[in-house]
């Protein structure tokens, strides 16, 4: 999923509560027949935290005999966080790596210094119609560690802490929330929680990060007398508390954010940096085939895009 060639958000207009610092509309590209809308970065957001790339994929229903086929493509400077809501990913890597990758589950890819992988509809399931829906998401990493060596970590569903509560239910997928903390390795302060809030139930989302934005997922949420529907990104505005208010079909959001970057970040296709020349570097080394290979998966790769 790394790989939708899908064009920057344009960012939306002057937020319309205080409380919201942006509200981002993100832009939908359509990859034959599958829907994938890009909220981050754009043009006048590039991070949230260490979040720097943020996808919506699907929800989809691929016609019998369509696959996803993301062909081998390299990263380097950032981890991957895969999380999907419906459907199966097989997940391949030139650590050797190779699994499937499930609802409620979590993926975290760490290039470093740099890492190749696939991702494609296992073999199981072709051949007939498939349905997929998810979010796949990148983590800047510290300056300090852009360069470690590149590694794989899979969370399965029944690790991850599980909170139900006065109407609000849901999965910490990265980091401490309501006294829980996922298993998922992080390299600096990190959130990242899967929130249903009931018809009309009321969530505060305290201030406790230095960055913080929310996702609609499905349904309405009110924010200080405004409302906000699906596919919408909204980032707060840093200190303030904030309660989420679902409307009466209740709501689905991701809400994510961390400590942010200690400076600025280029991207550049698949690749992270904080140094420009880096990327430059890395644009070279995969043209001239000196990453490595991802084993079972040596046949296709995903060519340096031109410009």
């Amino acid at each position: 999923m790394s790989f939708f060639p899908g064009n920057d958000p344009d960012a939306g207009d002057a937020a319309a509560a205080d409380l919201i610092e942006q509200l981002i509309i993100p832009r939908t590209s359509d990859i034959g027949g599958f829907e994938v809308r890009r909220a981050l970065p754009t043009a006048k957001r590039r991070l949230v935290g260490p979040f720097i790339f943020f996808d919506r994929m699907g929800p989809a229903r691929l016609e019998a005999g369509a696959a996803l086929d993301v062909r081998p493509h390299p990263h380097i400077g950032l981890s991957t966080v895969t999380y999907l809501f419906d459907g199966d990913i097989k997940h391949r890597d030139s650590l050797g790596t190779e699994l499937v990758i499930r609802p409620g589950d979590v993926n975290l890819m760490t290039a470093g210094r740099g890492i190749v992988h696939s991702e494609r509809t296992p073999e199981n399931l072709r051949g007939g119609p498939l349905s997929l829906s998810g979010l796949q998401t990148w983590l800047a990493l510290p300056s300090d560690r852009e360069e470690i060596d590149p590694a794989f970590h899979h969370t399965g569903a029944p690790a991850l802490p599980t909170f139900d509560e006065a109407g609000a239910s849901g999965r910490v997928v990265i980091g401490s929330f309501l006294g829980l903390k996922a298993p998922v390795p992080t390299f600096s302060g990190t959130l990242y929680v899967d929130l249903r809030l009931d018809a009309n139930a009321r969530f505060p989302f305290p201030a406790g990060e230095e960055e913080r934005a929310a996702y609609i997922l499905t349904g309405r949420v009110t924010i200080a007398g405004d409302t906000f529907t699906e596919n919408q990104l909204l980032v707060f505005r840093p200190g303030d508390p904030i309660t989420l208010a679902a409307g009466p079909e209740g709501c689905h959001l991701m809400l994510f954010g961390g400590d942010a970057m200690e400076g600025k970040r280029y991207i550049w296709w698949n690749f992270v940096s904080s140094s420009q020349e880096r990327i430059e570097q890395a644009k070279q080394e995969w043209k001239t085939g000196r990453f490595d290979i991802v084993p079972g998966d040596e046949e296709e790769f995903i060519p340096l895009p031109s410009g």
